[in-house]
């Protein structure tokens, strides 16, 4: 793909093109999905510029770097399949698979092994890196939940649906990793009983 030119002026009255050529509102629901996906990429990334930024690289860091990177580039996938024509095809065009949703999965697992067991719900938060990918999980619960109102109306690969749910997992699973290599206090949600006065 060869992008020349940022603006078309296609859009200002407040349509856009799906790929095979279908004019939508940009409002309609498949373009929310596809946005929202778009959304949750550009959180990822900043994720990942956070990382960049530490001062020693770590082999978590370098892990981190790797599992999101790998991420990213499948969210384009999804967000291309999304922001198609339903039933259209073309040459490449991009999958999610089921193998894609074992990735996921082992990713989690692999983190887990490092992770105590929850007694309680966790404050988003700790260092940048890990409120980052907090605030990306809640955005791919966002895209999840649009995926599936679409995929009632019109037809959405189920492994789709899947990947992102996983991911969502995923990202909660990554932010408590993060915290706990890189030392940082993770904060429990302390119920109106037990929490200090004052």
């Amino acid at each position: 793909m060869r992008i020349t030119k940022v603006y078309t002026r296609t859009g200002d009255a407040g349509k856009t093109r799906l790929a095979g050529g279908q004019e939508v509102w940009k409002d309609c629901l498949q373009v929310e999905a596809y946005g929202t996906v778009d959304e949750l990429n550009a959180s990822i990334g900043l994720a990942r510029a956070m990382n960049a930024e530490a001062a020693t690289k770590s082999a978590a860091s370098m892990q981190l770097e790797e599992d999101l990177r790998w991420v990213q580039n499948k969210l384009f996938d999804v967000g291309s399949i999304l922001a198609t024509v339903p039933g259209q095809t073309f040459p490449n065009m991009p999958e999610v698979t089921a193998q894609d949703v074992t990735k996921l999965e082992t990713m989690i697992d692999r983190c887990q092994e490092e992770l105590t067991p929850l007694k309680e719900f966790i404050l988003p938060g700790g260092g940048k890196v890990s409120a980052t990918l907090h605030q990306a999980r809640t955005i791919c619960r966002r895209a999840e939940r649009i995926c599936i109102h679409l995929s009632r109306e019109e037809s959405v690969a189920a492994e789709l649906n899947k990947y992102l749910n996983r991911l969502s997992d995923a990202l909660f699973v990554l932010a408590r990793w993060v915290s706990k290599t890189q030392g940082e206090p993770e904060f429990l949600w302390e119920r109106e009983s037990s929490r200090p006065a004052g």
